[in-house]
């Protein structure tokens, strides 16, 4: 499967998602979430629904008012303290570099604490322009944290490229008005309704240019697809 109509677009930047996309952090995000379930009563039918969601809307949609305050100081103390074997994803430290002098931005559901701590976990180069949870007033699936990254990065949305591996994440992007790829990193394929979905990143390649950023497949996925 090659990039569809992604291969014909030259965009003004690049958004990228940042758990299960850039970085790897999921074992350390079950630890947190699977203590945290049983603690409040939870099943990991209930949780799976929320993938890609901030840790605090999650909390608002699963449990009563009265224990949102609490639970919410709980799992973020759960992620804080767990940031143990995470790790940079196939791809995305490259993509990262090759768009250093270009417009990109990380748009994640993650608070700024845990966002910068996971960042630093990994050994991740970042972009200048990080948006997380605390920046916007809607989380993913609203549109909010890619429309405030467009907006910081100076771009329309609809000439932006959201990278991301959850559906409530590619809701908002499609929300925002950006084309968006998804990488099959913690969602199955057939569950990601994306304009082009690949394994990760090292399968593909952006490449800046003075009209703007485009994005290729490499060689051996192009062959393989």
């Amino acid at each position: 499967m090659g990039l569809g109509r992604l291969s014909d677009e030259v965009f003004e930047a690049v958004l990228f998602d940042m758990d299960g996309t850039l970085v790897d952090s999921t074992p350390a995000v079950m630890r947190a979430w699977t203590t945290w379930m049983h603690e409040f009563g939870l099943t990991p039918e209930q949780m799976g629904r929320h993938h890609g969601m901030p840790s605090a809307q999650v909390v608002r949609a699963l449990l009563a008012e009265d224990r949102h305050v609490e639970a919410i100081r709980r799992i973020d103390e759960l992620e804080l303290a767990d940031v143990h074997d995470i790790v940079v994803l196939p791809g995305a430290a490259e993509a990262l570099e090759a768009l250093r002098a270009a417009k990109s931005a990380i748009a994640t559901s993650c608070t700024v604490p845990l966002a910068q701590a996971r960042i630093a976990a990994a050994g991740l180069q970042p972009p200048s322009v990080l948006v997380t949870v605390d920046d916007v007033a809607h989380g993913k699936p609203a549109p909010d944290p890619f429309l405030e990254a467009a907006r910081r990065l100076g771009v329309d949305p609809t000439r932006c490229l959201v990278v991301e591996d959850a559906p409530k994440g590619l809701e908002a992007a499609h929300a925002a008005g950006c084309a968006t790829l998804a990488v099959v990193t913690t969602t199955r394929r057939e569950d990601l309704d994306a304009d082009a979905v690949v394994g990760d990143l090292s399968e593909v390649e952006f490449i800046p240019g003075a009209d703007g950023i485009r994005v290729r497949l490499r060689a051996a996925a192009a062959s393989a697809a």
